[in-house]
C-alpha cells in the first residue's frame, strides 16, 4: 500500500481540511476543551495524506513564525492541527504526517527549532518520535492582547540546539 503525502498551501488547502476538523473536533465537543476559546493561527503549509477514497485521512499544519526566547529574535517552524480522521487511526498516518512536516522545516535553513503544542494525552506519541517538553511560559497573541498561553503544553523539537526554559514570546496567534 502507498500513501500520498501532498504539502500544499495553507489557505488553498483549507476546504479540503475542514471536513477532517469537523470529524476531529465537532464544535460542540471543542466548546468544552481547555483550548475551546484559543484563537489560531492559519498554518502557511499543510501536510495532507488521502485515503484510498480520496479524502483526508490526515493533517499536519506547519507554521513559520519569528517568534523571541528570552527576548532575542529567532526563526522557528510550527506543527499544529495534527488530526487523523477516526475511522483512518492507528495505521501511522500521523507519524508519517509529523515526519514530512519537520521534514518540511528541515528545508528552510532559517529555522532553529520546531515548537508545538499538545494535550496530556498525546505527550507520549510526540516524545517517542523526538520531542521535549518546554518547562519555561510561553506567550501569545489572542483577541483581547498579550497572555500567557497554558492551554496545551509545549514541545520543542531541535534542528539546531533549541531552548528547554526560558521566555517564549510567539510575536502572534499560537497554532
Amino acid at each position: 500500500m502507498s500513501i500520498e503525502v501532498d504539502v500544499l498551501n495553507g489557505d488553498a488547502s483549507w476546504p479540503a481540511v475542514k471536513p477532517l476538523f469537523d470529524a476531529v473536533w465537532p464544535r460542540d465537543a471543542v466548546e468544552k476543551l481547555p483550548w475551546g476559546h484559543v484563537k489560531w493561527a492559519k498554518a502557511d503549509l499543510r501536510v495532507l495524506i488521502e485515503d484510498a477514497s480520496g479524502g483526508i485521512a490526515c493533517h499536519a499544519g506547519i507554521y513559520f513564525r519569528t517568534i523571541t526566547w528570552n527576548d532575542r529574535k529567532v526563526n522557528i517552524g510550527g506543527i499544529g492541527g495534527v488530526a487523523t480522521h477516526p475511522d483512518c487511526r492507528r495505521l501511522g498516518y500521523a507519524s508519517v504526517a509529523l515526519n514530512a512536516a519537520i521534514q518540511t522545516l528541515r528545508h528552510q535553513e532559517a529555522v532553529r527549532f520546531a515548537l508545538l503544542f499538545c494535550e496530556p494525552h498525546n505527550f507520549a506519541f510526540y516524545e517517542k518520535r523526538g520531542w521535549h517538553p518546554f518547562t519555561g511560559e510561553v506567550y501569545a497573541e489572542q483577541p483581547g492582547g498579550k497572555v500567557r498561553f497554558e492551554a496545551m503544553a509545549p514541545f520543542i523539537f531541535d534542528f539546531v540546539r533549541a531552548p528547554r526554559q526560558g521566555v517564549i514570546d510567539l510575536c502572534g496567534l499560537p497554532w
